[in-house]
């Protein structure tokens, strides 16, 4: 009863320890992209690294007011946006 008991233990902490496989990306499931252009702040929001409902809104505005980005690197330009962050998600970014 003890042995089986430690070997529960045992297998349940390794359970814990081991990587977390749904972080993986799915082999065959297509890569996430975010037209600055098109997105609406919900989509900022929920697919961007380091934009929350704040930063999302600022580029909707950032946009409505200056027209569309014609790069990538425009969103530098909105208040809260900078290198790192677009670096961050510079695989998910499109025109």
């Amino acid at each position: 009863m003890i042995k089986s008991c430690i070997s529960s233990l045992i297998i349940a902490f390794s359970v814990l320890l081991t990587p977390i496989a749904a972080a993986e990306k799915p082999e065959g499931s297509q890569a996430i992209e975010v037209n600055i252009n098109q997105a609406d702040a919900e989509e900022f929001d929920k697919y961007l690294d380091g934009v929350g409902e704040k930063k999302a809104q600022a580029i909707i505005d950032y946009r409505d007011k200056h027209g569309q980005f014609k790069s990538v690197e425009g969103l530098t330009n909105v208040k809260g946006i900078g290198p790192g962050l677009l670096e961050k998600n510079k695989e998910k970014l499109v025109l």
